[in-house]
């Protein structure tokens, strides 16, 4: 795969991820006024099986998002009344994020604006094409987490 030409198709493939990245947080704050990582909250809160809320670490790893930006956003998110922080009943010493009953009506409320956000965003991609880039997606995730540049120690 790697065409050596000043970093080739990777060096343009992972600029391109960088620039779509920025440009995706840029229009949701625009178009939403709400970061990324608070949309990616709420859905993430919201799905089934969280109802009772998750743990912090568990979110930071689901969202793949390090513990001071999520730390940030959930104190943000919690100042708005769309997320609280409890006791976990399991762990007295540990605490669960919860989505509110408000951050689940906020989120309903946008539910027509994402939809219409992914018909824009996709309106030049057949299905066959979203579905071909969800998989290739999904397989560069794969070989990134294992992506470790240490070299092996070579003994004298």
């Amino acid at each position: 795969m790697i065409v050596n030409e000043s970093g080739g198709i990777p060096n343009r493939l992972f600029f391109r991820l960088f620039q779509t990245g920025n440009i995706l947080q840029r229009q949701v704050q625009n178009e939403m006024g709400i970061s990324a990582v608070q949309w990616a909250v709420l859905g993430a809160l919201s799905r089934e099986g969280f109802e009772d809320g998750t743990s912090f670490n568990q979110l930071k790893e689901y969202l793949y998002v390090s513990r001071q930006n999520l730390d940030g956003v959930l104190k943000r998110m919690e100042r708005d009344g769309h997320v609280v922080r409890i006791p976990d009943p399991q762990d007295r010493r540990a605490r669960l994020v919860l989505l509110t009953e408000s951050g689940r009506l906020f989120w309903d409320r946008l539910q027509d604006t994402i939809a219409e956000f992914y018909r824009q965003a996709m309106q030049g991609m057949s299905f066959d094409d979203g579905v071909s880039l969800l998989h290739l997606l999904k397989k560069l995730q794969h070989e990134l987490i294992d992506v470790s540049l240490e070299s092996p120690r070579q003994d004298p």
